[in-house]
């Protein structure tokens, strides 16, 4: 068996890779190769790799235990591949995920925002921008979800929307399918998305596929860096404090949910794949799944778009 350098494999493995997952995939794949193992252990002797010298390193990073999952999993597959490869005799990750103990967090990520804040937004956005914004309060629309969204994916009928792609930064605006089977899904849309999208139709529907387009270069966003530019810029005008674009997704959990829309619903509504996450991320705000799903919410919140 002969010996390799870690970096030597590592850099092989990774170009091996590019064609076998989604870009956004191998995005995260490359920057945990490039910034973190290689930087580590590039100079080790690839079988020289001990499952301490993973857990002694790891032990001091200042990240939560989900990023050191996900850097134990790049390094369990590109092991696994090696073993396969004949040049490692067995895995020093199989059946082995190091974790901390996790600190109770003080506050959590979900901060949705008011009525009074989702006006005060609105107005500041120019009227045909604004419309983009309340079509992702009344939809909770992943940004992949809203970039990637064409108009062909509209049913105005039936009053929904199918969602079937994503497009990321790091597709360079290739459409991709959703990361999770939940992910394809059907969203009902609601009175203010609809609104919002009557409004888009006369502003994009002759331009091309693209429902929504950055008022910039007047084409389809380029992932979520240009939206959160202008997103920060209205806040800052509306005089609302500053939370990502994608507590727009949380308020709209919230608000459906706290107009007592059933907990299934909403799971499904944003393409969960149970109301267990739903529950846990959300249940300070739970109070049928019918064919008025949703009527509740428009009742108490529609009448402040």
């Amino acid at each position: 068996m002969r010996t390799i350098k870690t970096k030597d494999y590592l850099t092989t493995w990774l170009e091996t890779q590019e064609n076998k997952l989604k870009a956004s995939t191998f995005d995260g794949y490359r920057k945990i190769v490039e910034n973190l193992l290689i930087p580590k252990f590039g100079n080790l002797a690839l079988n020289r790799l001990k499952r301490k010298d993973i857990k002694d390193w790891l032990g001091p990073m200042k990240c939560g235990n989900k990023r050191l999952s996900n850097i134990q999993s790049v390094i369990r597959k590109a092991l696994t591949d090696a073993v396969d490869d004949d040049l490692l005799d067995a895995n020093i990750m199989f059946d082995f995920c190091y974790q901390k103990k996790d600190t109770p967090k003080e506050f959590d990520d979900v901060d949705p925002f008011t009525p009074e804040e989702q006006q005060a937004i609105l107005a500041a956005f120019d009227p045909g921008i604004a419309a983009q914004f309340q079509f992702l309060f009344w939809t909770g629309l992943r940004t992949s979800e809203f970039v990637g969204l064409d108009w062909s994916q509209i049913d105005l009928i039936h009053q929904q929307i199918r969602i079937s792609k994503v497009i990321t930064a790091a597709s360079n605006g290739v459409a991709e399918v959703p990361k999770t089977k939940s992910g394809y899904r059907r969203v009902k849309l609601l009175k203010p998305a609809m609104v919002a999208l009557s409004m888009q139709k006369q502003l994009t529907y002759k331009k091309g596929k693209a429902v929504f387009l950055d008022p910039e270069t007047e084409e389809r966003w380029a992932g979520d860096a240009p939206i959160r530019t202008l997103w920060t810029k209205t806040l800052k005008a509306a005089q609302v404090r500053y939370r990502r674009p994608y507590q727009t997704r949380h308020t709209y959990a919230s608000m459906m949910l706290s107009a007592g829309e059933n907990p299934m619903w909403v799971a499904q509504q944003m393409g969960h794949k149970d109301w267990s996450m739903i529950s846990k991320i959300y249940g300070r705000w739970m109070p049928s799944a019918n064919e008025n799903a949703g009527n509740k919410a428009e009742a108490v919140f529609a009448n402040c778009i």
